[in-house]
């Protein structure tokens, strides 16, 4: 049975805007995603650092950008 031109229209936009909403949610996960592993690399490197001597103790932000840059990478591979 073909379907009319006007139905494999609605079918197809019903289709594009799945899609949209699919690669929004995506999008979205991504950056919770990274906002997490901000917070994990931010706890990580301040509970390391209290095994230091005090004057050592010093964790930046870049610090912090770096090790969340890396696990992204490594969940990411």
């Amino acid at each position: 049975m073909a379907l009319t031109a006007e139905i494999q229209a609605q079918i197809e936009e019903a289709e594009a805007r799945e899609a949209g909403r699919r690669a929004h949610e995506l999008a979205v996960e991504q950056r919770r995603a990274k906002l997490e592993a901000v917070r994990l690399a931010k706890e990580t490197l301040i509970e390391n650092a209290r095994s230091k001597p005090v004057d050592e103790r010093g964790v930046s932000g870049s610090d912090i950008t770096t090790f969340a840059d890396a696990i992204v990478s490594y969940i990411n591979q």
